[in-house]
């Protein structure tokens, strides 16, 4: 180790080779997504803020998940219509509806219409605000960091005409890779498939089939309210999909631990499980309670921010099997108590997930499959026992199934299958052999997630943008993209000698019949 004159001395040189040691702290605007989503962003928001950057949070008025007053920002409010109530309302008759083996395609798609028509509106009348919009001006922002499941705040980076950076997984209506890198439907997996990166001749088109209702879904219902949006406000006009590509950086909350590999772009920045850290001592209580379990351990089960509680029958057959098992279990659920819990189940509204998931006690995660729970479940090497609900869900469980790491159990065969399955993962010591695996992947890095998303935050604001690492597709029309225009003219030349050839033939021919007919007069 050097001594501290030597260190002194490197800083010293370093400073003066221009090499950068940091960055003043930036001045960034923050458009995030509420629900769960907002977890995500506060975890990057409280690591800006720690390393000195001042943050400005722009919320809905009816927020349940971003708070007017924090010590990690300045809140601006506008004014959003519609009430939390009425989509967790609609979430708990779309658990009902899965439950049943039924689905809610329309009623979901019209769900999302909504989602994106509100915040569109709702921008719209922002910008109106010439007063607000000049105090956003004056604020000289660095940046605007936010994420892109809706989509405003794509739009008013470009309305402020300031550096962009996407805290991504998903865009509106699809997942971001599909929005600015090759996305070859032979290997790579549409959402909503549930299928994996090795596919036969049935699933390449089913694979396609839903590449084809995805791409209508967003030209049909969720385009039109942005294009809208963009006319009336940005000066000839713009599309989502190239202000998406226009993106400086894009913060990936994945990797390729998680994911199934596939062509990438020089500007993305792969930070899945940026927010998991060294798991902290329990409170003393939990601990007690934790260490009970003796040999056996202990099953985590949660559900999410989205879902308080699971339908009561559903519930009551849960804490039936939980009460059968040797092990301890701790629940995280907000419903009626049921009547058939055990003694060795805490249910509790709150858990510090990832301390108890990174506890040598924990056995198993009952999970529903959200990133964030499956990407701690892998940097603590917890397998998983999945029952995805909505969403992104089903797909994320797959692909820790396909690695031995997962089992899958639909909601439609809780009743019969959840013992069995729960058994199976505690018991069949693969599960965990594979998730220990991944997590060993996941860990050996060069520099940490959060440090990866810290830096090409602090890049952007250095260099005022990152244009010189975006791809040039988003300038280019749709024929020359697909070289269109090259396919046809090598068309044109390759049958052009033919068509010649052939024309000389005919022309041959009929002076040489004419002569015939000639001479035979």
């Amino acid at each position: 180790m050097a001594s501290p004159p030597v260190a002194f001395l490197l800083l010293v040189l370093l400073a003066l080779s221009g090499v950068p040691l940091g960055c003043d702290g930036g001045n960034i605007l923050v458009f995030p997504v509420d629900g769960s989503h907002w977890i995500n962003m506060k975890v990057l928001l409280e690591e800006l803020h720690q390393r000195g950057h001042q943050l400005t949070v722009i919320r809905a008025s009816n927020s349940v998940y971003v708070p007017q007053s924090s010590p990690l920002y300045t809140a601006v409010t506008i004014d959003v219509a519609g009430r939390w109530n009425d989509f967790f309302e609609f979430l708990e008759e779309l658990l009902k509806s899965l439950r049943q083996g039924r689905t809610m395609h329309r009623e979901f798609a019209n769900m999302i219409y909504e989602a994106h028509s509100v915040w569109a509106t709702s921008l719209s009348k922002l910008l109106n605000d010439k007063e607000r919009v000049q105090s956003l001006r004056d604020s000289r922002f660095d940046l605007v960091l936010t994420d892109p499941a809706i989509a405003p705040g794509v739009i008013l980076a470009k309305y402020l005409d300031l550096p962009l950076v996407l805290n991504v997984r998903w865009i509106q209506g699809s997942e971001g890779h599909f929005a600015m890198a090759p996305s070859p439907l032979s290997y790579v997996p549409m959402p909503g498939s549930g299928l994996t990166d090795k596919m036969d001749f049935l699933q390449r088109v089913k694979n396609i089939f839903f590449y084809v209702l995805v791409t209508l879904q967003q030209k049909i219902l969720i385009e039109p309210i942005y294009s809208a949006l963009c006319k009336k406000h940005i000066q000839g006009g713009c599309d989502i999909n190239s202000l998406l590509q226009q993106a400086d950086i894009w913060l990936f909350r994945t990797d390729f631990v998680f994911d199934f590999p596939r062509p990438t772009m020089p500007n993305v920045v792969y930070i899945g499980g940026f927010q998991c850290r060294a798991a902290r001592p329990l409170p003393a209580d939990l601990e007690d309670f934790v260490q009970s379990a003796g040999e056996h351990g202990v099953i985590v089960m949660s559900l999410g921010s989205l879902v308080n509680a699971m339908p009561q029958n559903d519930a009551e057959e849960i804490a039936a099997v939980f009460a059968k098992l040797p092990q301890k279990v701790i629940w995280r659920h907000k419903g009626p108590r049921p009547s058939t819990l055990g003694n060795n189940t805490l249910v509790v509204d709150w858990m510090p997930q990832k301390d108890l998931l990174g506890h040598p006690q924990t056995k198993v995660f009952v999970a529903h499959g959200g990133t964030n729970g499956l990407q701690e479940a892998i940097f603590y090497g917890v397998p998983v026992l999945g029952i995805p609900l909505f969403f992104d869900q089903f797909d994320n469980l797959v692909r820790l199934e396909q690695r031995g790491a997962a089992k899958v159990l639909e909601l439609v065969d809780l009743s019969h299958g959840f013992e069995s399955s729960l058994k199976e993962v505690l018991i069949r010591d693969s599960y965990r052999r594979n998730m220990r695996k991944l997590s060993e992947l996941h860990r050996d890095q060069p520099i940490t997630p959060m440090d990866q998303a810290v830096f090409w935050v602090e890049y952007v604001i250095r260099h005022k943008g990152a244009p010189h690492l975006r791809t040039r597709a988003y300038e280019m029309p749709w024929y020359a993209y697909y070289n269109v225009d090259v396919a046809l003219l090598l068309v044109v030349v390759t049958t052009m000698p033919v068509f010649f050839a052939v024309a000389l033939v005919r022309i041959l021919c009929c002076k040489k019949t004419r002569k015939h007919k000639a001479k035979q007069k």
